[in-house]
């Protein structure tokens, strides 16, 4: 069967027919149907509606609250899930904590309650409602203790329950919330006007680009000379994602993917340009690491070529900071047993290998005190999510 894949970005879209892949640069002044059919519309033609497959960034995902019972297994469990089925998580809330925490000001998609094994009850009190109540949000779910269903369905409408997340072992049960997850994002890009009308081309479901990637991730040795175990990051405008083999991280959660995905919604270098500039400003590494890149700190005041590129480099060694065991907020990844470090996304038009290299083996020297570094492979051509299965 002829597979034709689309991927629609927030500044590019490309298209992969027959294993050759073109990339255009988005007419902002132009529906993206309209622009998508000017541009490729020969090759599309050529493809009937159930060979085209399409994945989209465009629309910024899924923003996701989760307030959860534990940070060991509940808002764990929860988190992995989330980042697995391509969605953006914008807060956290540990349950014991919820009538100090500051709810969001935004508007957010969804918002996932957790917590509990299915014997465990009278867990949830008016303070979670009250949360709740301070909200706004489109969707809801519970994936929680079945015992505390009839407490939570009385003071929440519209609440979706779904199975337990957590089994009574403790072990995690993710395929009801990932599927209705990914169902959202459908239902989600349905819901933009400049994304709809994608469905003229396609009876097959839109899926978010970053879900596409990881569930690609255990063919990247078709493209790619990557040697497991390995980290793949995703730089792009408003976040960096990292995808990792699962043998990284001596905690990692029972799953049906072999990838976890983590997201750094603040390290992007257009849309989040001040918020990754803040955090190298107080990254007690970064003034040397300027140093060794012979500029100064004067260069987080520029608009230029050469301020992209640096700030692109601080981009992927403060992700590798941020999983390394010198950094505590997110997962520890055994970075010393990396075989090879691929990365793909907007990076690979700006930074060349050598400018990739050296960022990273600046990394391994300082903060790992490791002088070999694993093997570095670009992905120049994004081509990553054309193996999607």
């Amino acid at each position: 069967m002829k597979k034709l894949y689309i991927d629609i970005g927030s500044t590019y879209f490309k298209i992969s027919a027959d294993g050759v892949l073109e990339q255009h640069f988005r007419n902002f002044d132009k529906d993206i149907y309209d622009d998508l059919s000017f541009k490729c519309g020969d090759t599309i033609s050529k493809y009937k509606k159930d060979e085209i497959y399409i994945c989209s960034s465009a629309n910024g995902g899924l923003s996701t609250l989760i307030v959860g019972l534990t940070n060991s297994f509940s808002l764990k469990f929860t988190i992995n899930i989330a980042f697995n089925s391509g969605i953006n998580i914008i807060d956290t809330v540990l349950y014991k904590n919820i009538k100090d925490s500051q709810p969001p000001n935004e508007k957010i998609d969804v918002v996932i309650i957790v917590g509990g094994i299915d014997s465990v009850k009278n867990i949830f009190g008016q303070d979670l409602i009250d949360y709740i109540n301070q909200l706004n949000f489109h969707n809801i779910i519970f994936v929680g203790s079945k015992l505390e269903v009839p407490f939570l369905e009385k003071n929440i409408k519209n609440l979706k329950v779904l199975p337990n997340i957590i089994t009574n072992k403790l072990h995690l049960e993710e395929v009801h919330l990932k599927n209705y997850l990914t169902n959202l994002y459908q239902e989600n890009i349905i819901g933009k006007e400049d994304i709809k009308h994608l469905y003229h081309l396609t009876t097959n479901q839109i899926y978010s680009t970053p879900y596409i990637v990881n569930r690609a991730l255990p063919f990247i040795h078709t493209k790619l000379a990557v040697v497991d175990p390995f980290l793949l990051i995703d730089i792009g405008g408003a976040t960096t994602d990292i995808h990792y083999s699962h043998d990284l991280n001596e905690e990692h959660i029972l799953s049906d993917s072999q990838y976890d995905r983590l997201v750094f919604k603040k390290l992007g270098v257009f849309k989040s340009r001040e918020s990754l500039i803040f955090s190298a400003k107080n990254n007690e590494f970064v003034y040397e690491l300027l140093a060794y890149l012979n500029v100064t700190e004067n260069i987080f005041d520029e608009k230029s070529m050469k301020a992209t590129k640096i700030l692109m480099q601080l981009s992927i060694f403060l992700v590798m900071y941020k999983v390394s065991t010198q950094h505590d907020s997110y997962v520890n990844l055994k970075l010393m047993r990396l075989k090879s470090i691929a990365l793909t996304g907007g990076i690979t038009k700006v930074l060349n290998y050598d400018e990739i290299k050296s960022i990273i083996s600046f990394f391994y020297k300082k903060i790992l005190h490791y002088h070999k570094t694993p093997k570095i492979v670009v992905d120049e051509n994004y081509e990553i999510w054309t193996l999607q299965r």
